[in-house]
Parts: structure tokens; C-alpha cells; sequence
């Protein structure tokens, strides 16, 4: 049963696993600030069990990014369009723009390992939301690719931090500022794939990564999780000191010691 389906959005919870699915394959799961309001909703709605969350698109693409009829004068149906947020106020633009990012931003929280099983197109807010997530699974079929510059825009949805560090600032540029694709074996090499698998193993890859996320207990993970995220941040010493605490905290827990 699903807990939420609404706006090209869908979550289901399987005791410890959540799916997060776009349903739109007509529009190749194009985006609207309708979905991303459900994609934020769908954040606060998971239980306290889940512990390995998966975002998958379905029909052919993942997402091919921005919805286009935001640029038309009427934009969407009850909401604003950009033309009209450009002619607001530097508060409302800045708000505005947050609110849509939210959608993208819980999918690091450090209880949560999420993973993405992206085909076909990943394009733009697509690609973003890729990037948001912990893991990429990825077709074989996959292209990668930030278009937003050629439209004069720039990647605003969280994924400019994510990208860079994933592949490095000069490439990171070069992929944004030029807009080209990126395809199964360059990403990767570079580092934005953790696996590339067929098409028709996608599924069954993202499965058994989620088997061997759930092995380990979840405190350990989410220790772990926490000092990874922190680590390129972090004084080489402090990095060390916060590694002594948590495992302090681990070692208490496994002994019955903790409060």
C-alpha cells in the first residue's frame, strides 16, 4: 500500500525499505514544483524503520528534468510561473527557490542511505536529483548531463555540492558549462556510478546493494555515515577525534553501557 501518490509521486514502505518512484513515463517523469512538493513530503512521511530508501523513475527515463511549460507564460495550473517569480521581490525569489530545493536535500540525512536507479535520462533537476541521493545504480543505457546553463540558467536544486565532490571541481565544470551528456562508463570512472549493470539488472542490482546495506546494524551505519559526510570538512585531528567518539559510543552500546 502506498503511504503517499500524488503529483508524479509515489512511496511505499516495506518494514525497512522505502521506494520513492516518479510516476510521470509519459513526460520521461519530467518535474514541476508540484512533484518536488511531493518528494519533500514524501521525506517527512517515512517511518522510523526504514533504514535504505530507494528512488527509481519509471518507463524509460528517470527524469529528463525541468518540466518545459514552467517557462510558458501560464506556467502550471495554479501555480506561479518563473516568468512571474523573476518580476517578485529578492525574498520571494530566494524563499521560492528554497522551498523547491527541499525536495532534494533530505535524502542524506544520517539515518537514511538512499539509493538511485536511474535509466535512460537523467537530465538537468533530474540529474540533481540523482546527485542528491547516497548511491547511484545505473543502466547501461544512462545518460547524465546538466543542461541548465544552455538555457541561462544554473543548477540551483542541491547538486552543485554533490557533483563536485563526486568528480572534482574541474569536471564538474566542464560537464556543466558545456551541457554534454555523460554515459555509463565515464560516470563510473568518474565516480558518479557505484555500479553500471543492463538494463533489464537494474533492479535486481539496486536489490542487492539494499540486502548488503541492511546487513551491518543500523547504528554502525549511521556512525559511519556521519564521519564519512563530515570527514573532507574536517581538520585531519578532528577527524580523528570524532572517529574516537563514536567509537567510544559504539563500544558502550555493544557492551550495554550505553545511557
Amino acid at each position: 500500500m502506498a503511504l503517499l501518490d500524488k503529483d508524479g509521486v509515489r512511496l511505499t514502505v516495506d518494514d525497512s525499505v522505502a521506494t520513492v518512484t516518479l510516476t510521470n513515463p509519459a513526460k520521461r517523469n519530467a518535474q514541476s514544483p508540484a512533484l518536488w512538493r511531493a518528494l519533500a513530503e514524501a521525506g517527512r512521511s517515512l517511518p522510523g524503520t526504514v533504514r535504505v530508501v530507494v528512488l527509481r523513475g519509471e518507463g524509460k527515463s528517470f527524469s529528463a528534468g525541468l518540466d518545459r511549460q514552467a517557462f510558458t507564460p501560464e506556467g502550471f495550473e495554479g501555480e506561479p510561473s518563473f516568468l512571474d517569480l523573476a518580476r517578485g521581490s529578492d525574498e520571494l525569489l530566494d524563499s521560492t527557490i528554497a522551498e523547491y530545493q527541499e525536495a532534494f536535500t533530505w535524502w542524506r540525512r544520517n539515518d537514511l542511505i538512499s539509493v538511485a536507479a536511474v535509466q535512460g535520462h537523467a537530465i538537468g533537476a533530474g540529474f540533481q536529483l540523482a546527485l542528491a541521493c547516497d548511491l547511484r545504480v545505473v543502466a547501461d543505457d544512462v545518460q547524465f548531463a546538466m543542461r541548465e546553463t544552455s538555457l541561462g540558467l544554473v543548477p540551483d536544486l542541491a547538486g552543485t555540492q554533490p557533483l563536485t565532490a563526486l568528480v572534482g571541481y574541474a569536471r564538474a565544470l566542464e560537464i556543466c558549462a558545456t551541457g554534454r551528456s555523460v554515459h555509463a562508463e565515464e560516470a563510473e570512472r568518474v565516480g558518479l556510478a557505484n555500479l553500471v549493470v543492463p538494463v533489464g539488472e537494474l533492479d535486481a542490482a539496486v536489490q542487492d546493494l539494499t540486502t548488503a546495506l541492511l546487513a551491518p546494524p543500523r547504528d554502525a551505519v549511521i556512525e559511519t555515515k556521519s564521519l564519512l559526510r563530515d570527514a573532507a570538512s574536517r581538520p585531519y585531528d578532528d577527524q580523528r577525534a570524532a572517529e574516537r567518539a563514536a567509537q567510544a559510543r559504539r563500544l558502550r552500546d555493544l557492551a550495554g553501557l550505553s545511557d
